[in-house]
């Protein structure tokens, strides 16, 4: 059996310090072109091949990044961390996934254990001195918080909801129902605020009940919205799954979607378009945004510069199916 070649036989071949050799391989802009050159022929010579994963570990690198999302149960995030795996694999980066929802204790510590070289993070309600303090390039993605300090992708929402409100409005419906999202979310806050800027721009009569994304918070919302005296028949959901639980109380209560009430939602998730009936919703680019925000974080982890902070937003636009229909009169 042949022995194992070593860096101190490459050394030894290319009559320089095994530190020259470690040099070269690591940081090749710090040694000459002369000498850099012998140390490469000196492993082809040898066939000595560089350990990976002793270089990673000398460098302190994991040769992984980390993924926090809120509620890995929500289908909404499966397209979004498939591609940041397309792209993380590509470089040979690991993939990490971990649920926002562990204790904070827990949380601190998938940042600071040195299993990561960077962070994707999804919730944008996390506590910002625990962002901060992880003091690795992150990128935040989708619910974006200022406070964080860190760039991020996400789309503009309040822009997002006027387009549902002005699809019903021009389906010739006069009130109009928005069923929010948990109160303390970037995403509620700022949806909510673009549907009562639309409402009040169309004119709509127009009212909130207040929701958390889940399919339950749409069906308490159905119940609510039947015993209305003057129900609204457009209703904007600040999710697809409030909108699917929504509809299936409908259906449950006798009602019909689209004839009783026009549906919108949020998200365009994989299964909106093979609803009963199909789902009209905004659609995110959540596989455009998983792409970019891993290009932006290994971008920044391959040229070990500083990350610019800006916050770009990617537009969305509407889907049209067939749970809204033009207003009987």
């Amino acid at each position: 059996m042949r022995a194992k070649i070593r860096i101190a036989d490459v050394a030894r071949a290319a009559g320089v310090s095994t530190a020259t050799v470690s040099r070269a391989l690591s940081d090749p802009g710090k040694v000459g072109a002369e000498t850099r050159a012998k140390v490469l022929a000196a492993i082809e010579a040898t066939g000595y091949r560089v350990n990976g994963a002793a270089r990673d570990l000398r460098q302190q690198r994991a040769r992984s990044i980390l993924v926090l999302a809120p509620n890995l149960a929500n289908t909404f995030f499966s397209r979004i961390v498939a591609a940041i795996q397309e792209v993380a694999g590509a470089t040979g980066l690991a993939v990490q996934v971990s649920d926002t929802r562990a204790r904070q204790e827990t949380l601190w510590t998938l940042g600071h254990d040195g299993r990561a070289d960077g962070l994707i993070v999804l919730d944008g309600s996390l506590p910002a001195t625990m962002v901060r303090g992880w003091r690795l390039p992150t990128v935040q993605l989708c619910e974006l918080n200022p406070a964080y300090g860190v760039p991020g992708l996400g789309i503009d929402n309040a822009a997002a909801a006027g387009l549902a409100v002005d699809h019903l409005a021009d389906l010739g419906y006069r009130s109009i129902l928005h069923v929010a999202g948990p109160p303390q979310n970037v995403l509620s806050g700022a949806r909510e605020a673009g549907f009562r800027s639309a409402a009040v721009r169309r004119g709509l009569a127009h009212v909130v009940l207040e929701g958390d994304f889940t399919l339950e918070s749409g069906i308490r919302a159905a119940r609510d919205w039947a015993q209305m005296a003057d129900r609204p028949a457009a209703v904007f959901t600040a999710s697809d799954e409030c909108a699917f639980g929504f509809i299936s109380e409908c259906h449950r209560m006798g009602l019909s979607v689209p004839k009783d009430a026009s549906v919108v939602g949020f998200d365009d998730v994989d299964f909106a378009g093979h609803f009963t009936p199909p789902l009209t919703t905004i659609h995110q680019p959540r596989a455009r945004l998983g792409r970019l925000a891993a290009e932006r974080l290994v971008a920044a982890l391959q040229q070990d510069v500083p990350m610019q902070l800006q916050q770009e937003l990617i537009d969305a636009h509407l889907v049209i199916r067939g749970s809204t229909a033009r207003r009987e009169v």
